[in-house]
């Protein structure tokens, strides 16, 4: 047990990027009920949505990184690409297969009223970020980074 308390509450650079995981997920909750004036709590733990978490997450550890060790040092370098793949699977990758699920399911709804006994689970459509977000979440995460 006091290795896993080392691991995430000694180490600044994880806690860094759980605090911005945390407030990103927040935000998008806080966003919701202001947007469309309902509380959502499932938006604390759902993917997509405003901002991204999972590149304020990875640009945070990115900063605190490079703030710590040096923007030069190979462990920098290597928390760079994972940011920039996770970055680009975000608003990508995920961001189609979530706009295929929506086409999907309006496909699945409209077969279900010709027979009635074809009856499927709707997919998950918010599954990836517009570019927008994801530059929302990155920016989040440098701030978090350098302010930690």
């Amino acid at each position: 047990m006091q290795n896993l308390n080392a691991l995430f509450f000694d180490n600044e650079i994880i806690t860094t990027s759980v605090i911005a995981w945390f407030i990103a997920q927040l935000l998008k909750v806080l966003f919701v009920l202001i947007g469309q004036k309902k509380i959502d709590f499932s938006r604390f733990v759902g993917s997509g949505g405003m901002p991204s978490s999972h590149s304020a997450f990875v640009v945070s550890l990115t900063t605190a990184i490079g703030k710590n060790v040096g923007p030069n040092s190979v462990e920098f370098a290597i928390a760079f690409a994972v940011a920039m793949v996770v970055m680009y699977d975000a608003s990508g990758v995920r961001r189609a297969a979530g706009q295929q699920a929506r086409i999907l399911n309006k496909l699945v709804e409209q077969w279900g009223k010709k027979d009635p006994h074809f009856v499927e689970d709707q997919l998950k459509e918010l599954l990836g970020h517009t570019p927008f977000e994801v530059l929302v979440g990155a920016l989040l995460g440098i701030a978090i980074g350098l302010a930690r």
